[in-house]
């Protein structure tokens, strides 16, 4: 005779919090250190890791205080900073909002969060180009991150799609640890500034304007890419070992949507001065925004969100 047993469930979470911040980029994490230090109760919550997109930035040279640091490390000490004030929940999806009672309750992973107050700081997603290959061959050469796979083609060549500042950063990040890239890049000439336009051409990495990528080919891995010359109409090829997608962002924002919350053809989330939106008592901050797109703003708009709801719950 055989005795069974059932293993207890993971026990889920339930707390009740003034601010749920929604994204632990820097925008999540700044809003987080202003609202404890105004005296509110908060929770950072992350489908994934701290850290957002500022941690897959190969070298951050534009923010105040560091003539040029590495993005993971820069993230890392955001998250370090923040910790010593409110809790984190990391790979902890929120997969639905809801209103009960005048507050707001979400719903995620790892349980069920009441708030007063909602900081949608969720930032962006890479943009994809929709060509034939891209989808068949993520991860077998196709990413969107040079600072996690760009160390496995050391010694060979990669193409870059994309020419703006991102991805002349990507190019030249993968140049110094012995990568060979060329930049393709849709737009008839130099579309990143000009700091990273002359570091490029000290380097000699080869930046091809008019290319329009119409297919990533190979055999179980990226073996070329295939573009179109958009002045001559000739169709030519780049042999490579691997390709880097740098062509955009898309927001995350269809969460907020969800709750009433406007946002612009883009679906870039609207907001005022103050980082509030048209819902009451519901604000967003950094990329989802759609202002800028840099570090050095994301966290300011962080403060400011976090300032905003603590005049509309606390000095009423």
């Amino acid at each position: 005779m055989s005795i069974g047993f059932v293993l207890p469930s993971a026990s889920k979470e339930n707390k009740e919090v003034d601010v749920a911040i929604i994204g632990a980029g820097p925008a999540g994490l700044s809003a987080g250190i202003y609202a404890i230090r105004a005296g509110m109760s908060a929770i950072i919550i992350d489908k994934g890791n701290a850290g957002g997109l500022a941690e897959e930035a190969p070298f951050v040279e534009n923010y105040l205080g560091f003539e040029g640091i590495e993005g993971e490390k820069l993230a890392k000490l955001f998250k370090e900073h923040a910790m010593k004030y409110v809790e984190i929940s990391e790979r902890n999806e929120v997969r639905d909002i809801i209103m009960e009672n005048g507050k707001f309750v979400l719903k995620a992973e790892k349980g069920e969060y009441t708030a007063k107050a909602i900081i949608f700081a969720t930032g962006t997603t890479h943009k994809t180009i929709g060509v034939p290959g891209e989808k068949e061959l993520f991860g077998r050469g196709v990413s969107y991150c040079v600072t996690c796979d760009g160390y496995f083609y050391r010694g060979k060549r990669v193409a870059v799609i994309g020419g703006g500042n991102s991805g002349a950063i990507a190019a030249i990040y993968l140049k110094d640890i012995g990568v060979e890239p060329v930049v393709l890049e849709y737009m008839p000439t130099y579309m990143c500034e000009k700091a990273y336009q002359d570091i490029i051409n000290e380097k000699g990495i080869r930046y091809i304007t008019n290319a329009m990528v119409t297919e990533i080919a190979g055999e179980n891995k990226v073996e070329k890419v295939v573009y179109k010359d958009r002045t001559s109409g000739e169709i030519k090829e780049e042999k490579v070992d691997g390709v880097f997608i740098y062509v955009g962002l898309i927001p995350i924002s269809e969460l907020a949507k969800k709750i009433g919350v406007e946002t612009d053809n883009r679906g870039y989330i609207k907001v005022s001065s103050k980082m509030r939106t048209n819902v009451p008592m519901v604000y967003a901050a950094g990329d989802v925004t759609g202002i800028a797109g840099q570090i050095i703003i994301a966290a300011g708009q962080g403060a400011m969100a976090a300032l905003a709801a603590y005049e509309d719950l606390m000095l009423k």
